[in-house]
C-alpha cells in the first residue's frame, strides 16, 4: 500500500507519514534471535536425549515386551529383567516427599506473599530459593545422619497406632515389644521421601508465590472492604486465583522427586520386591537403581538401565509438561494494580 504525502502548510514541506516495521532491528534484532535459538538448541537437546535414550533402550524393550514392566526381579546373569519394584518404589518415594512438601510449600508462599513484612519479604524469598541451590549430597547427609532415626521412630509409631493401614503396617515385628526390632523401620521409602521433600520445596513455593504475587489488588481491596478478614481474602480471591500455580508448582516438585537420585542413594536398602508400605525397610527407585548398577554393567544391562532410565525420562517430561499446561491456563495477572 503506497501512502501519499500531505502538505504542511507550516513548514511548506510534504510530510510523508513514517511506516512502522514490526521487525526487530539492532539491539532487539540480537536480542529475539538470541532467544529464539537459545529455546531452539534446549528442545533440541531434550529431542536428542529422548532419542538415544530410545534407541539404546529398543533391543531391551523388544526383547522383553511387557514383562520389562510388570517384573520386578532384576536377575540379568539369568536374563529375567523388569522394573516393577523400582517403579513402585520411585512412585512411593515421590509421593511421600509431595506429602511433606505441597503443605510446606503452600504455607510458606502464603505467608511470604501476604503475610511477611515488606521489609523481611526479599530475604525469606532469598532464603527459600537458596534451597534449590543446596548440593542433592548435603541433603542426603542431612537425611542419612538427621532425619532417619527420628523417621524410624515415626515410622514405629504409626505402626503402633495405624497399622491397619496398609501402608503403615509392617508384618513380622512387633512395634509394641519390649525390644522392637528399630531396624525394620529404617532405610525406608518414608525417610528417604522426607529427605527429598526438602529438595522439591522451593521449586514448588516459588511458582505458587509467584502466581499469587499476580493476584489483582484491587479484587483483594475489595474483599477488606466488604468486611472480610485477612484469611477470608486469601481463601475468597487468593487462593481461587493461584490455583493454577499451585497445581503447577506441585506437578513441577512431583517431577524433581520421581528423578532425585543421591539423597535416595545414600538413604534407602535396596530392594526389588514390590512394597505398598511406605515404613519398611527396603526401598528402590529407577534413578537410584541406575546409580548403582551402571558402573559394573555389561552391555546387556546396560541397555536394560537405559531401557529403564527411558521409562523414567518420558514419565517425568509428562509430569512436566502437564504442569506447564496448567500453569500456562491459569489466570493472568494482567490486571494487577500498580
Amino acid at each position: 500500500m503506497t501512502t501519499l504525502p500531505s502538505y504542511d502548510e507550516a513548514t511548506g514541506f510534504d510530510v510523508v507519514p513514517r511506516r512502522v516495521s514490526r521487525k526487530a532491528r539492532g539491539v532487539d534484532a540480537v536480542f529475539e534471535h538470541s532467544a529464539r535459538a537459545i529455546g531452539a538448541s534446549v528442545l533440541v537437546i531434550t529431542g536428542g536425549v529422548g532419542l538415544f535414550l530410545g534407541w539404546q533402550a529398543y533391543p531391551t524393550l523388544s526383547r522383553y515386551g511387557l514383562d520389562f514392566f510388570t517384573e520386578s526381579r532384576w536377575l540379568p546373569e539369568e536374563d529375567v529383567v523388569g522394573i516393577a519394584a523400582v517403579l513402585t518404589g520411585t512412585v512411593s518415594i515421590a509421593l511421600v516427599a509431595m506429602a511433606f512438601a505441597f503443605p510446606l510449600a503452600l504455607l510458606t508462599a502464603l505467608y511470604i506473599s501476604e503475610y511477611a513484612p515488606e521489609r523481611i519479604k526479599s530475604t525469606l524469598v532469598a532464603m527459600v530459593d537458596l534451597m534449590a541451590a543446596v548440593p542433592s549430597i548435603v541433603y542426603g547427609l542431612w537425611g542419612y545422619l538427621l532425619i532417619m532415626p527420628r523417621a524410624g521412630e515415626l515410622a514405629q509409631w504409626l505402626h503402633a497406632n495405624l497399622g491397619w493401614i496398609p501402608f503403615f503396617d509392617i508384618r513380622g515385628t512387633d512395634p509394641d515389644a519390649a525390644v522392637p526390632d528399630a531396624s525394620r523401620y529404617l532405610y525406608s521409602s518414608f525417610a528417604a521421601g522426607i529427605a527429598v521433600a526438602m529438595m522439591v520445596l522451593p521449586m514448588a513455593c516459588a511458582v505458587m508465590r509467584q502466581v499469587f504475587s499476580q493476584t489483582p489488588q484491587g479484587e483483594k481491596e475489595a474483599a477488606l472492604a466488604l468486611g472480610a478478614t485477612r484469611w477470608g481474602m486469601i481463601r475468597s480471591v487468593v487462593l481461587p486465583f493461584g490455583r493454577g500455580g499451585i497445581i503447577g508448582g506441585t506437578m513441577l516438585g512431583l517431577g524433581r522427586a520421581l528423578g532425585e537420585t543421591i539423597a535416595v542413594v545414600l538413604i534407602i536398602s535396596p530392594t526389588f520386591d514390590v512394597k505398598w508400605n511406605l515404613t519398611e525397610i527396603g526401598s528402590n527407585s529407577v534413578s537410584a537403581h541406575i546409580a548403582l548398577q551402571f558402573g559394573e554393567a555389561s552391555p546387556a544391562q546396560l541397555s536394560a538401565l537405559l531401557a529403564a532410565g527411558f521409562v523414567l525420562f518420558l514419565i517425568t517430561l509428562l509430569v512436566n509438561t502437564l504442569a506447564a499446561v496448567v500453569v500456562n491456563r491459569s489466570r493472568s495477572g494482567t490486571g494487577t494494580d500498580a
